[in-house]
């Protein structure tokens, strides 16, 4: 089974905080050679896509390599990768991090990558800037036609909770308007995650679909009352696992894991080897087949709202 996300990489500011480097990724053996690529490169502020979504402050997407800002466009598209969205994270005015997700492509790839925008000086309602949705061709021909108000729809939804939002059964969803469409290409599970930048707001959305999923599970863990540990907020699993059950009553402290470190660095984890998490999430991930893990921390001003979580 492919993954609709074929590479997550992680790009970090340098000692001089100049420019980006090269933190990290999670990806297949037939990624090495890009890999290896993506080891030596650097982006300045306001280059590559890394850079550009660091000068902007807000999520950036390519849904096509060639001809644009991505430096290493040549080497992607020799290792079958087609789009690429960078996710940066911030604490205030300062930047911790960029998360890059790249995907593939083929011939049963469905599931989509979105970008949605609102300003309010021109709309009361959030329209897409981009979006790839691999071979979903009439799915996307109709999300580019939809716009979406403020608690409606799932960038709608993101955008009035101003927090990381799951929907899952979204067949079943009234909350999802689109869900007569993604029924039928096997979408299933929807995850919004917003990015506030004065009164605008960008909302990237994660649908995965059964066939190419995102990922086997997603969580959204919140800080308690006290700001003391992590509680389980909410999430979904393809194996059809009660998160509310198996974590009720858990926590996760700060610094504990990949999560708990997302928290207590402000920065996203990538977890290559989830042996070596001790969280009860990484545990209980193990316990269902899964090895690798994403963690990324949505921070409002600078203070954690909430850490997403994904794994593979």
């Amino acid at each position: 089974m492919k993954s609709f996300i074929r590479v997550v990489e992680l790009w970090v500011p340098d000692r001089t905080r100049t420019q980006l480097e090269f933190g990290g990724s999670l990806c297949g053996a037939e990624f090495t050679e890009f890999r290896t690529v993506s080891e030596n490169a650097l982006c300045a502020y306001d280059e590559g896509l890394p850079g550009k979504a660091w000068a902007s402050g807000h999520p950036v997407i390519l849904t096509r390599l060639a001809n644009s800002t991505f430096k290493r466009a040549d080497e992607a598209i020799e290792a079958g990768l087609t789009c690429a969205v960078a996710l940066p994270v911030l604490a205030g005015e300062f930047l911790t991090a960029v998360l890059v997700l790249l995907c593939g492509d083929d011939a049963k790839h469905i599931g989509a990558i979105e970008l949605w925008h609102n300003d309010p000086d021109k709309s009361h309602e959030m329209a897409l800037v981009d979006g790839y949705y691999g071979t979903a061709d009439k799915f996307e021909f109709n999300s580019r036609h939809t716009r979406f108000a403020r608690g409606f729809g799932l960038p709608g939804r993101t955008w009035k909770a101003g927090a990381p939002l799951i929907i899952k059964d979204l067949d079943n969803s009234r909350g999802f308007l689109r869900r007569e469409e993604a029924s039928e290409i096997g979408i299933d599970c929807g995850v919004g995650i917003p990015y506030p930048v004065g009164d605008q707001t960008w909302v990237v959305t994660l649908l995965s679909a059964a066939a190419t999923p995102i990922a086997r599970r997603f969580e959204i863990w919140v800080p308690d009352e006290a700001r003391s540990a992590l509680v389980f907020h909410s999430g979904e699993c393809s194996d059809h696992a009660d998160l509310d059950a198996l974590y009720a009553g858990k926590t996760i402290r700060r610094g504990e894991g990949s999560i708990g470190g997302a928290w207590a660095t402000g920065m996203p984890a990538l977890n290559e080897h989830l042996k070596q998490d001790g969280s009860i999430a990484a545990a209980m991930a193990r316990a269902s087949g899964m090895t690798q893990a994403v963690a990324l921390p949505v921070i409002d001003n600078v203070r954690l709202k909430a850490v997403l979580a994904w794994y593979l």
